[in-house]
């Protein structure tokens, strides 16, 4: 079945780094455009980056343009996102998603009705 697993999660300072995992399996991940989204606690779930499978970076939320790059690496089925500059705003819950007949190049993305979705990393920013 389809699996998700998000990891890198955790506590850092402001300004610090954190890369993200979503480790995937189940599916043709090479064929398949991955999102990522993020949950504020008491805030809607928001799309952050979206990457389509033939490794086109798309942006969603202005807040994290020229601080936040998504890539992939088909060989190990594996999306990342490398997070810098944080901000105390940008704590969260980061999940990872995917479905097969949605796509980030779409004037709709991000969709929040994804197929499939990770069980979330906790992401802290705080001194």
């Amino acid at each position: 079945q389809v699996q998700l697993v998000e990891s890198g999660g955790g506590l850092v300072q402001p300004g610090g780094s954190l890369r993200l995992s979503c480790a995937a399996s189940g599916f043709i991940f090479d064929s398949h455009d991955i999102a990522w989204f993020r949950q504020a606690p008491g805030k809607v779930r928001e799309g952050v980056l979206c990457i389509s499978s033939n490794d086109h970076s798309s942006y969603y939320t202005d807040s994290v343009k020229g601080r936040f790059t998504i890539s992939r690496d088909n060989a190990k089925n594996t999306v990342y996102l490398q997070m810098s500059s944080l901000k105390p705003e940008d704590a969260a819950v980061y999940y990872c998603a995917t479905d097969s007949v949605k796509f980030c190049g779409d004037a709709h993305w991000p969709f929040y009705d994804y197929d499939f979705w990770g069980q979330g990393t906790q992401v802290t920013v705080s001194s």
